[in-house]
């Protein structure tokens, strides 16, 4: 098939189909046949060929198609052998006759296979009117409008205008379009038309608009929302803002609103329909960007403790180039603060005229002016945040220096420095809230013992530790410096407070003495061995601690560490290289934009919570956490620049695309695209990926653009999102440069459905069409803790566990044959599934075959009259599902409630658990490993109870999307429509955290 040709409208479809193409032939047993397929001029049949048919009989007659499905949605395709091998997105089956037969197809590419599903389906509505139908309302809105420009431009209306006119006008329309591609496609036109002159004439300025700012991808989209028509009402674009985009609460005034907003053309205002250019307009918006708008702003709870937080963090902040030789600059803390930092870093050392002065010891950086840096914080400090900041002090000054120090500190910052003593009575840190505005010091501090000036060196000595390394052959790391001795000022110790560095010796010893309001600072190298040796302790430790962590002083071009690394055991403040774009950067870019660019990101609850089990190189499922499956569709790409540097190669560029998942070791993960050749400014990708997620507050996603066919710099754009801020279903990607700039126009077209949001569809976590059934089910396991009394507790837990997974996997499993059946994969929602079903439950007369009775909670399918028996095994079905929803709803608050009361019983060991784990005979190590098992049972039983209430919460918002499509579709039995039943909501309400009395936690 041609592909010269944009595909802009059904005509086009059908022209194309028309002339034919090669599809595959699917049949059982792994049999694939290669066959031509073609529609016979007078679209009354779907033929191929060659065939060992009579060719009477190598035919589908159009009046028999029943529906057209995309995907592998039929029995046919879900049991062929190779069905693994061939992609969802070019998939498509013909279901015809009275006994729902299927035709099971496979096109050469995801674009041909739309052209055949488009134009099916409008041949299915209008049958052999359709070319008469599209001749007389094709494009009439749009052409109106494109042809009005035309002749606010033609003002002495000669009935053509300049070719630069032209060009600028479709420019303005579409900024993203490069001129010269647009004088190309008006001097080929006047080519092929042997044409001399530039000027441009109605006719083929509307030709040249189409073809350029028309995107296939978003006009087969438009199409399948609007039941064949070349526009969007205000009912098709409630529906996709519904299902597919999960917006909540939506009328027909809201569709109004968009559509007057979005829509170019008077006609579309004014009668409510959106075009394909108001569509597109609509999709390229803010209003449809991946990034959830709702994480612009502080959104999560900032009452926690400050250790309970994940922080935004800078390392030698007053760099703005490597470490060993750069420049210091206040532009480093300007950069790092308007990004939201909250924690950058003051090397101070003696300087001239009893002025300090920072700069790296030992090494050749530049210096800066104390005072000058305090200046600057004292501007920006709270630029981008309102919450606490963080002033890293690596004080090497003489006392006199010192001193010098603190005038200027109390002087400049004034109230806003925080010396407020500790509270000796509390056991953790004040919250982000209680310390708004405030300025805290992190530094050594003179001990109460201590009534003089002396202190340890700080254990941060990154310029020494790094010269002695420069002049050793040996490339092991110590894991400290001989320790030193500094004379330490009074006055600077008063203005440490709730920051005061310690120097870390062992975990055991941590647990048993250090202070709350104590510090420790590791270096990468140092937190790296914790953390793939004990990475139970280092979580528990930064429960209560706060961790800092900075790179080896060896990284002397200032490269960076990678921050999950060190994210994944709790560690708060992870101390990045802003100077240094890469991947490291994207990510502690991308990281904290989830809570309003803050600097602060609260922690899951299984690194906060006191009892809780998790281990930070997990390298499966999270014991209490719900995985679920992310699913992405990369479709297209739009205006890709081509990559920095890359002058000599020309202007095209062959681009693919990376889907990046970073998190826990479980979740690590990577695919990408095919490359497409030739094309920057509109590839076509068309390529779906699956990903498991199994600790999703910790996951980010990261796109990432590269060239194909440049040696050396081939990065052409990427953006990194955390999981958490993700919106469901079609969204655009603004692609951003290796420093972070927004690139202009430049974007990805991708289509996104979760485990348990709203929108975009529902996967479940066992994959797209794996089902367990209850012999082969796994249950959540508890351990064994060899003391009697707990473990008998935890025996009574295991009957309510197995019975909430029950409810919950029978509901899920009824609710994918239910999916299946309805010619859907797991990935849609029960929305979806009843505008897929609707069409089939009407009679030749448009009388509805099947209703749905709405006057009870559980909505029913009623049967008016004789239908086939494929509509009854879906009734059936249906029915199945409505009683596992059933079951779910009214049992899930009674195990629920058992579950809790075991947990409760269960936390009453907790406290006393060592001694009587040492009454029953367990010492050393079994004590240890029974305290773990402990925690690993609380923690299971924890995510138990979570889960069976979020499957409630799911089924609730399952019948309530059934209840607004039947009404939507208009099969609801007559009278049993509850007005007053609310519509489905965006996504799931989270469930509040459990309070400590209510479950002992």
């Amino acid at each position: 098939m041609p592909t010269e040709k944009k595909i802009s409208s059904a005509s086009d479809c059908i022209s194309a189909m028309v002339e034919g193409s090669e599809l595959k032939k699917v049949r059982s047993n792994s049999r694939i046949y290669h066959r031509y397929f073609l529609l016979d001029a007078d679209m009354q049949s779907l033929r191929w060929e060659p065939s060992k048919k009579d060719s009477e009989k190598a035919k589908i007659d159009i009046k028999s198609i029943k529906e057209v499905r995309t995907g592998k949605n039929t029995d046919i395709f879900r049991s062929n052998g190779v069905s693994d091998q061939i992609s969802e997105d070019c998939a498509f089956s013909v279901i015809y006759g009275e006994n729902y037969e299927s035709l099971d197809l496979v096109a050469n590419s995801a674009d041909v296979a739309n052209i055949w599903v488009t134009g099916l389906r409008y041949l299915i509505s209008y049958g052999k009117h359709t070319l008469d139908m599209l001749e007389s309302s094709q494009d009439n809105m749009r052409t109106s409008w494109v042809s009005q420009m035309f002749s606010e431009i033609d003002v002495d209306n000669l009935g053509h205008i300049t070719l630069c006119s032209a060009v600028q006008c479709i420019r303005n329309l579409n900024p993203g379009l490069k001129t010269s591609k647009i004088e190309l496609k008006f001097k080929e036109l006047h080519k092929s038309k042997d044409k001399t002159g530039t000027d441009v004439t109605k006719e083929e300025f509307v030709e040249v608009f189409h073809e350029l700012c028309t995107r296939p991808e978003i006009y087969f989209l438009l199409v399948q929302f609007s039941s064949n028509k070349e526009f969007l009402d205000t009912k098709d674009l409630m529906m996709f803002l519904e299902a597919e985009q999960g917006v909540a609460h939506i009328n027909e005034e809201i569709s109004l609103e968009i559509i007057h907003k979005y829509e170019p053309s008077k006609e579309g205002q004014e009668k409510g329909w959106l075009s394909i250019d108001g569509f597109t307009n609509y999709l390229m918006s803010p209003d449809c960007y991946i990034f959830d708008p709702e994480h612009k702003k502080v959104c999560q709870d900032m009452k926690q403790p400050l250790s309970h937080y994940f922080i935004n963090s800078s390392h030698n902040t007053y760099l703005i180039e490597d470490q060993f030789r750069g420049p210091s600059d206040i532009t480093g803390y300007i950069r790092a603060l308007k990004m939201g930092c909250r924690s950058v870093e003051l090397d101070v050392w003696d300087g001239p005229d009893n002025e300090p002065v920072i700069y790296t010891g030992h090494t050749m950086t530049s210096q800066i002016v104390f005072r000058s840096v305090i200046d600057i914080i004292n501007k920006f400090a709270f630029f981008a945040s309102e919450y606490p900041l963080i002033l890293c002090l690596e004080n090497h000054c003489s006392i006199k220096q010192q001193k010098v120090m603190v005038r200027h500190m109390k002087k400049i910052l004034g109230d806003k420095l925080y010396t407020a003593s500790p509270n000796v009575e509390e056991s953790y840190l004040p919250s982000p809230d209680v310390l708004k505005g405030k300025i805290l010091v992190k530094a050594k501090k003179l001990s109460s013992s201590c009534s003089g000036v002396e202190g340890d060196v700080t254990d941060e000595d990154e310029g020494a530790e790094m010269s002695q390394r420069m002049g050793k052959e040996s490339t092991e790391l110590p894991n400290h410096l001989p320790a030193k001795r500094f004379q330490l000022c009074k006055e600077l110790s008063e203005l440490v407070s709730i920051c005061k560095s310690v120097q870390f010796k062992e975990f055991q010893v941590s647990f048993q003495a250090q202070k709350y309001w104590e510090v420790c600072s590791f270096n990468e190298v140092l937190a790296s061995k914790y953390a793939n040796e004990n990475p139970g302790d280092f979580v528990n430790y930064n429960k209560r601690f706060l961790a800092r962590v900075f790179p080896s002083p060896m990284r002397i071009d200032s490269s960076n560490m990678n921050p999950q690394d060190f994210w994944k055991c709790g560690c708060q403040i992870v101390a990045m290289n802003f100077q240094t774009p890469g991947l490291m950067m994207d990510l502690n870019v991308g990281w904290f934009r989830q809570n309003g660019n803050c600097g602060y990101v609260l922690r899951p609850a299984i690194m906060r919570e006191e009892v809780s089990f998790f281990s930070a190189n997990t390298k499966d499922s999270v014991p209490g956490v719900s995985p679920q499956l992310l699913h992405i569709k990369v479709i297209s790409g739009q205006n890709f620049p081509k990559p920095k540097g890359s002058g000599a190669k020309g202007d095209v560029v062959d681009p693919y695309v990376y889907v990046e998942i970073h998190g826990i070791p479980a979740d690590c993960a990577e695919q990408r695209t095919r490359t497409v050749h030739q094309n920057g400014d509109a590839p076509i990708f068309d390529e779906s990926f699956e990903f498991q997620v199994n600790l999703p507050e910790l996951a980010m996603v990261r796109f990432v653009v590269l060239d194909d066919d440049y040696i050396g710099d081939e990065f052409i754009g990427q953006y990194t999102i955390p999981f958490e801020c993700l919106q469901t279903g079609y969204r655009h990607v603004q692609l951003q440069s290796l420093t972070g700039e927004v690139l202009a126009h430049a974007s990805l077209f991708v289509h996104v459905a979760i485990t348990n949001r709203r929108g975009g569809g529902k996967p479940h976590k066992r994959g797209l069409s794996v089902r367990k059934g209850k012999k082969s089910r796994e249950y959540a396991s508890l351990r064994t803790l060899w003391i009697k009394t707990v473990d008998e507790v935890f025996k009574n837990a295991q009957p309510p566990i197995r019975d909430a997974t029950d409810l919950r996997e029978n509901m899920q499993n009824a609710v994918v044959s239910f999916k299946e059946l309805c010619g859907l994969s797991s990935v849609a929602n029960l929305m979806q599934c009843m505008l897929a079903v609707s069409p089939r439950f009407l009679g030749p007369d448009n009388t509805p075959l099947v209703v749905l009775n709405l006057s009870e909670q559980y909505p029913t399918m009623e049967l008016q009259g004789i239908v086939p028996e494929v509509l009854k095994k879906i009734v059936t079905t249906y029915d199945m599902m409505i009683q596992s929803l059933k079951a779910l709803i009214e049992n899930a608050d009674a195990v629920y409630e058992k579950i809790v009361h075991c947990q409760k019983a269960a936390m009453e060991f907790h406290e006393h658990l060592q001694s009587i784990g040492t009454r029953e005979g367990l010492k050393e190590r079994k004590l240890q490993k029974a305290v773990e098992s402990f925690t690993w049972n609380i923690t299971i039983l924890k995510g138990q109870a979570d889960l069976l209430k979020y499957a409630k919460n799911e089924t609730v918002e399952n019948l309530k999307q059934i209840h607004y499509a039947a009404v939507s579709c208009g099969l609801n039995k007559p009278g049993t429509e509850n007005a007053d039943a609310p519509k489905p909501r965006r996504s799931l309400e989270v469930i509040p955290e459990k309070a400590n009395d209510e479950t002992g936690a």
